[in-house]
């Protein structure tokens, strides 16, 4: 079987490759990543102008979805552009506020993308990211979902851009019995777009470095090795990507925690590529390329780790056969 976006798909995916190219996003990363938020939350208005975020939100609030394979559309070139902030957390705050209370206070502002929200999925540790960034700050808890009144102190974390901060306690109720399952679903094929549009972006980097540095006076893209290093890693993404776009159409956990297994990992191994393929300045902060690597390390564990979803595809999600 094969999965093509229709002509309506393709333009919305290259207008926000164009919006994102011409918006500098590895500055904004690096801005992000100090705490500066000028330069992420003027970006972050552009992508909700462009209809982003209504994607997860029902029309009924302002929004144009839900709609899961346009959004796995959009989350891909914001991965392909490491774009930063609480974007996956944002997707599962509108799938966690269904009643109507809740949702027609909070997201109209959120399809907008004149909010952002965060999530603390954990009760245990209660961080949430970005949290100093977000407007609307979400914690999970056996008794319910709470609307956080502040976030604690920021916390290092493997991708400077992705900043973890405690979520205050106390806060208000906004309903008892979230559907978290539900949201969990959303996060992860946000997630797994996401780490699919990073493992095409580098790609596409190390492939322009091998063409362009040299070894013994030819370039080292032409060794043998390096061509079969790169032929794995577009392999790996590219049959990540109809695992993708399938699940979206069925939105079954199982297949959104296959697609999320394979998209992460696949990543994950082109990461670890575009790493050796780079040499020693692939180490380097201040370069690019860290910024990308990082990202893909990170949302390999992000809402669920390789083990978990293995273990939600071998089980089929409940499902009875």
């Amino acid at each position: 079987m094969r999965f093509l976006l229709d002509s309506e798909q393709r333009a919305f995916a290259g207008s926000l490759h164009a919006m994102l190219t011409a918006s500098d996003t590895p500055s904004v990363i690096r801005d992000w990543s100090r705490g500066d938020h000028t330069s992420g939350r003027a970006l972050w208005s552009r992508i909700g102008e462009a209809g982003v975020f209504g994607l997860a939100v029902p029309e009924a609030y302002d929004g144009l979805g839900p709609r899961p394979v346009e959004l796995a559309v959009a989350f891909v070139e914001l991965g392909r552009h490491a774009v930063p902030g609480p974007l996956v957390e944002t997707v599962t705050a509108a799938a966690l506020l269904t009643e109507p209370g809740p949702a027609k206070r909070f997201l109209p502002a959120l399809a907008a993308g004149e909010a952002m929200a965060t999530v603390a999925a954990s009760p245990s540790t209660r961080y949430a990211l970005d949290g100093d960034a977000a407007t609307v700050r979400l914690a999970l808890a056996p008794d319910g979902l709470w609307l956080s009144p502040g976030p604690g102190p920021v916390r290092p974390s493997l991708d400077p851009a992705r900043r973890l901060t405690p979520l205050s306690p106390g806060g208000e109720l906004l309903t008892p019995d979230p559907p978290v399952g539900h949201a969990l679903v959303w996060a992860r094929l946000a997630t797994a777009a996401q780490a699919l549009g990073v493992g095409l972006a580098l790609l596409d980097r190390t492939v322009a470095y091998v063409r362009q540095r040299t070894q013994f006076g030819v370039p080292v893209g032409s060794f043998q090795a390096v061509k079969h290093r790169l032929a794995d890693a577009k392999t790996a993404l590219e049959f990540a990507r109809p695992l993708l776009f399938g699940a979206a159409l069925t939105m079954d956990p199982a297949d959104v925690a296959g697609a999320k297994l394979k998209a992460c990992e696949a990543a994950y191994a082109t990461a670890r590529t575009a790493l050796q393929l780079h040499g020693a300045i692939g180490y380097t902060a201040e370069y690019d390329l860290s910024l990308w690597l990082t990202r893909a390390r990170a949302l390999r564990f992000a809402w669920g780790g390789p083990q978990e979803c293995r273990e939600l595809v071998l089980s089929g999600g409940g499902r009875r056969w």
